[in-house]
């Protein structure tokens, strides 16, 4: 194993032996012919991947996949049916919840038995006793049977040991997703801050902004294989449009109907739809033949033929200033008969985490009914509430089925256009701003 690296898969595999009865598995068994009354599943097949120390690293992909599989045989949980990993460095590990605590004891005792397995004398375990205890915060309950923990309360503690054994690389499946929110982004703040210290993390989640905050490179994984192994931005938004596409799939197997919702007719220097022609002073591109530039995804229904981001001075702008107005211009064609559409529009970090955005649909408003061959143009306004920075825009097209439950993705066009967000005579120490309705009255 080099020596730089933390961890090393090398063609791992994976396999049972499903048998669909206790009785084909004694046939198998005692069958002189060697017959077969097995079929063979593969939760992990052939796979190789580095991480070197330091790196953060996330793993991606639907359930099912192999994910936690995959992490079971790094951490010594499971055994590769071939294969080799090679580990580097003392591993902490949070995989299921309650793995590696005895139900019976105390989490006291579960600390200490804790902190025995990874090779801590009782002194070693005494000195970090007080700060494990306060980071779990679950009170009187460290001295009570785990047994009668919550989910909660075993991500809590088995995350607290985890954290403070001093690791050189730390190991998280999606146990944390448990936990509430104030506890979740308690965890998040002290992962970055043990990565940001050289330990090497490997990262398992559903949820891909988190991935995108922590980790510098993801390896996507279905159906037990490796898909990809490369920039976690790069993979997230593979993984992404993938997934966009099976919605799509499912919608148009299933049929979903559209149940409609309430039509809202809103002021049109907010938001603005036109078909006349009213708002063709604004010179968007509408031959089809201009190349833009971002990532294209989608079942294709409609395409964008071109856009403008304009500052509050309705100027076309790299530079926005924060908590201003800020205005996008779509062109859209439509390439197929539709009940209605809706506009999406995140405003991203660099790390692919959605800040804030603007969403037709949040706003309850209802395009009219658009035949093939139509070409809208729409303007949106908004204020640009964000802290000072460089973002990218997402510009996006989908079919409302239920909705704010269920959409299809028709168009989406992703990182389109990078811009900076600065600071005019306003700044303020949050991550975003929300205007607000003030009252006051004089009482003597």
């Amino acid at each position: 194993m080099n020596e730089k690296n933390s961890i090393s898969v090398e063609n791992v595999t994976k396999f049972y032996q499903l048998y669909n009865s206790a009785n084909d598995r004694l046939k198998e068994a005692l069958n002189p012919f060697n017959k077969k009354y097995h079929t063979t599943f593969y939760a992990v097949k052939d796979i190789s991947f580095e991480v070197k120390k330091g790196e953060k690293v996330g793993i991606i992909g639907t359930n099912g996949a192999g994910k936690s599989t995959l992490l079971k045989m790094i951490t010594g949980v499971l055994t590769p049916s071939s294969g080799k990993i090679v580990l580097n460095g003392k591993v902490a590990s949070l995989l299921e919840l309650g793995a590696g605590f005895n139900p019976e004891l105390s989490g006291v005792d579960n600390i200490y038995l804790n902190g025995t397995l990874m090779g801590f004398s009782r002194d070693e375990m005494d000195n970090k006793f007080n700060e494990i205890v306060n980071f779990a915060d679950i009170g009187e309950f460290i001295y009570q049977p785990a047994k009668k923990y919550s989910s909660g309360m075993f991500a809590r503690l088995a995350f607290s040991v985890a954290i403070n054994v001093e690791p050189d690389v730390l190991i998280i499946d999606e146990a944390l997703s448990v936990g509430d929110m104030a506890f979740q982004a308690k965890c998040m703040a002290k992962m970055k801050d043990m990565t940001d210290r050289g330990v090497t993390l490997l990262f398992v989640s559903h949820d891909i902004s988190a991935v995108q905050s922590l980790c510098d490179r993801a390896v996507f994984i279905d159906n037990g294989s490796v898909v990809e192994v490369g920039d976690v931005d790069q993979v997230t938004s593979h993984y992404m449009e993938i997934q966009r596409e099976k919605n799509n799939e499912y919608v148009s197997k299933t049929k979903v109907n559209q149940t409609g919702s309430a039509r809202k007719t809103i002021d049109h220097s907010s938001l603005n739809i036109v078909s006349d022609g009213s708002l063709l002073k604004c010179d968007l591109d509408l031959s089809g033949s201009k190349l833009l530039p971002g990532k294209v995804s989608g079942n294709l229904k409609c395409t964008i033929l071109d856009y403008k981001l304009l500052d509050h001075n309705g100027i076309e702008s790299e530079v926005f200033i924060s908590n201003e107005k800020y205005t996008i211009q779509l062109a859209i064609k439509f390439n197929d008969n539709l009940d209605s559409f809706c506009i999406v529009s995140p405003i991203r970090s660099l790390n692919g985490v959605q800040e804030i955005g603007v969403s037709t649909v949040a706003d309850k408003f209802t395009f009219p009914a658009v035949k093939k061959n139509d070409i809208y143009i729409v303007e949106i306004s908004s204020i640009m509430n964000i802290q000072y920075g460089v973002y990218n825009l997402v510009l996006s097209v989908e079919i409302p089925i239920e909705p704010n439950v269920v959409h299809e993705f028709a168009y989406i066009l992703e990182n389109c256009q990078t811009f900076k967000v600065i600071w005019d005579e306003l700044k303020f120490p949050m991550k975003f701003y929300t205007p607000g309705e003030v009252s006051y009255e004089k009482i003597c």
